[in-house]
C-alpha cells in the first residue's frame, strides 16, 4: 500500500488542527464573558477580534510556509 499526495498538505492540515481550537476557545470566551457581565460587551469584543486575528494570521503564515517549503 503507497500513500500518495504532498507531505506539506499533510502537514498544514495537522498544523490547522490549532489554529481551529485556539478560534474555539476565543469565541468561548467571549461568549462566557459577556454571560457573565453583559454590559461589558463591548469592552470584551475588541479583545475577542483582536485574539482571532492573531490566530488566523499563524494559520495563515502556516499555510504560506506549507507551499514555500515545497
Amino acid at each position: 500500500m503507497e500513500i500518495t499526495g504532498s507531505l506539506n498538505a499533510i502537514g498544514y492540515g495537522i498544523a490547522a488542527i490549532g489554529p481551529g481550537i485556539g478560534v474555539g476557545l476565543v469565541f468561548a470566551a467571549y461568549i462566557q464573558a459577556t454571560a457573565r457581565q453583559p454590559e461589558s460587551a463591548g469592552l470584551t469584543r475588541v479583545y475577542m477580534f483582536m485574539g482571532f486575528a492573531v490566530i488566523e494570521a499563524l494559520a495563515l503564515l502556516g499555510l504560506v510556509l506549507a507551499f514555500a517549503l515545497s
